[in-house]
């Protein structure tokens, strides 16, 4: 743009601005997005899920952990770990099939377990979005990027609408993980090649409540 053009457009600017009102930022109102009915906001977060190429269910909670044990049982896993602070009938129903390991599983451990379950601090509906900050139940940030599976729970309650609402919910203190469906990246071809970050396969159960 020449010197000329410039100033033109600039005086065309000031010209335009003349007189306008400056208003301060925190006097701008936000509240013009409400957020969306709750039950529109699970069935969004679970589409979005799905969009990511993870596997998403509903189910009830009396049938939560059989579809954590059919997840499982899909995908042949043998050895998992389950994160202290999961409810104690998840570590018996699953006990009676499954081989579990619990506590905080070093690196070399975690290369020869086949899957690890855990809960999640929060859902984002409008980005499909988990997010762990590592309490009870979610384990260290290890234990769900070393197993090839991921299944994570993520109570209906638990899911935001929109990240603005989701960070409102998040201890800033905390390790945060923000998991948007399977590890994926692409090589200089643009070929998928999944599992390369993290794990191959997540399947994310939405229960009305975990307990």
């Amino acid at each position: 743009m020449s010197d000329a053009a410039r100033a033109t457009v600039l005086a065309r600017v000031r010209s335009a601005l003349s007189g306008a009102t400056r208003t301060p930022l925190d006097s701008v109102p936000r509240d013009y997005a409400t957020e969306r009915p709750a039950a529109d906001v699970v069935d969004l977060f679970c589409d979005r899920v799905a969009d990511y190429r993870a596997t998403v269910e509903r189910v009830p909670s009396d049938g939560l952990t059989g579809a954590i044990a059919a997840a499982l049982r899909g995908v042949s896993a043998r050895r998992v770990v389950v994160p202290d602070g999961l409810p104690q009938v998840w570590w018996d129903v699953l006990g009676a099939e499954f081989e579990l390991v619990g506590g905080d599983p070093d690196v070399a451990e975690l290369d020869r377990v086949d899957a690890v379950v855990t809960t999640a601090v929060v859902g984002i509906a409008s980005t499909g979005t988990i997010v762990l900050d590592h309490g009870p139940g979610q384990g260290r940030r290890a234990a769900t990027l070393v197993p090839d599976v991921h299944v994570c729970v993520v109570e209906e309650a638990r899911i935001a609408d929109d990240v603005p609402a989701a960070l409102r919910r998040l201890d800033p203190t905390r390790p945060l993980t923000f998991i948007s469906g399977p590890s994926a990246t692409s090589d200089i071809e643009l070929d998928r090649v999944e599992g390369v970050h993290g794990p191959r396969t997540l399947h994310v159960l939405v229960p009305p409540n975990a307990g």
